[in-house]
């Protein structure tokens, strides 16, 4: 929505929407961003260390850098929230991502692993069927 540009360097700003029941990231880590996000429609559950948080519209959950976190849909109906991400910078990693996971193969775990070194990002993948399990959620395209 906004890249750091737009807002003079001062922060980004990314809207995710949820599927019901859907697994966002798998758990990770930021080295350099804080991450705020505002739920505006839906209940997300938000992982942040061993505390497990349910936002409803109009809460804010603060994801500092360093800690383990995740996020997900934790109702039936779809949820959104905003993301104000700071400093700026994080937002390209979206769309690098998404040029990686384009056309719907499996990733290819080399530029993978080079595009969380380059947003020094540490990503939990074996973490994605206990949160599944645990929450009732699923990961990935259907």
């Amino acid at each position: 929505m906004l890249d750091g540009e737009a807002t003079g360097g001062g922060f980004s700003m990314v809207e995710h929407p949820l599927e019901p029941r859907a697994l966002g990231p798998p758990l990770h880590r930021h080295k350099n961003e804080d991450e705020y996000s505002y739920v505006t429609e839906g209940q997300v559950g938000v992982k942040l260390g061993e505390q497990i948080v349910i936002g409803r519209p109009g809460d804010l959950i603060v994801k500092p850098r360093g800690q383990w976190h995740t996020f997900w849909n934790a109702g039936d109906t779809p949820a959104r929230l905003l993301e104000i991400i700071s400093p700026p910078g994080f937002e390209r990693y979206f769309a690098e991502l998404s040029e990686i996971l384009a056309g719907g193969a499996p990733p290819d775990e080399q530029r993978m692993g080079e595009l969380l070194a380059r947003y020094e990002l540490e990503m939990d993948m074996g973490s994605v069927p206990a949160l599944c399990e645990e929450h009732g959620l699923r990961f990935g395209p259907d």
